[in-house]
């Protein structure tokens, strides 16, 4: 019997671009549903999925696959943008590092006048574009880290989980002071992570979501939506 896998193991780190990428992730990491927010679908990993076949093919450092899974901040920040859709109508929008994208979509579904989707992961760029394409909505991808500069032209950031990590979170937090100094709005959705800046956090809404991993076996946990406030 031929491996499932024979179509992707000639890939190395050289030729494993980004249509390779979208390729293994068709195939391996299907699409559906995702837990609390039926309107939104996503191509997620499960058991069988493999991700470790894109790690052995890039070995110049294939990082930690957050992107096909879903976190309890984003989820949470998604689910109160689709149920508050003025929150972002007409609006410009940066989904700060995106992941799966699934802000961004939530945000786009409502109705913002357009959404920027950045990140530093390739791998997640990949994703996000086609998991932007499953639920038929238009987004700017941007590959970047966008904390090392000053804000884009937006009206609004939304954070989701970007506070699990201490230099991250600082990093994080000293772009969001800028934002907050160009007048943009700025939203971050968490399930209060060690790092989060709580003292600079006023809550919006909670929500009972799953937290990272599938469905089935995420932990359900509260998770809230907060605005991000000068001290």
């Amino acid at each position: 019997m031929a491996s499932p896998w024979l179509e992707f193991e000639p890939y190395g780190a050289a030729s494993l671009d980004s249509v390779d990428i979208q390729k293994f992730i068709r195939a391996k990491l299907p699409v559906g549903p995702v837990p609390a927010i039926p309107e939104i679908r996503l191509h997620r990993a499960g058991p069988s999925s493999g991700l470790w076949r894109l790690a052995e093919a890039d070995d110049q450092g294939f990082g930690s696959p957050y992107w096909a899974y879903c976190w309890a901040g984003g989820l949470a920040l998604a689910r109160h943008i689709l149920n508050r859709p003025q929150t972002v109508a007409g609006r410009r929008v940066l989904d700060l590092g995106a992941g799966s994208g699934i802000v961004g979509i939530a945000a786009t579904k409502a109705g913002a006048g357009a959404v920027m989707a950045a990140e530093v992961d390739r791998y997640a760029i990949e994703a996000l574009k086609l998991n932007a394409a499953a639920n038929g909505v238009a987004l700017e991808a941007i590959h970047a880290d966008l904390t090392a500069g000053p804000p884009p032209a937006v009206d609004m950031v939304a954070v989701g989980d970007l506070f699990y990590d201490q230099s991250l979170a600082e990093r994080v937090t000293a772009f969001l002071d800028r934002c907050l100094d160009a007048g943009i709005e700025v939203l971050i959705g968490d399930p209060w992570r060690a790092w989060l800046p709580r003292s600079r956090l006023r809550v919006i809404a909670e929500y009972s979501v799953s937290d990272m991993g599938v469905a089935e076996t995420g932990d359900i946990r509260p998770s809230a939506v907060f605005a991000f406030e000068r001290l």
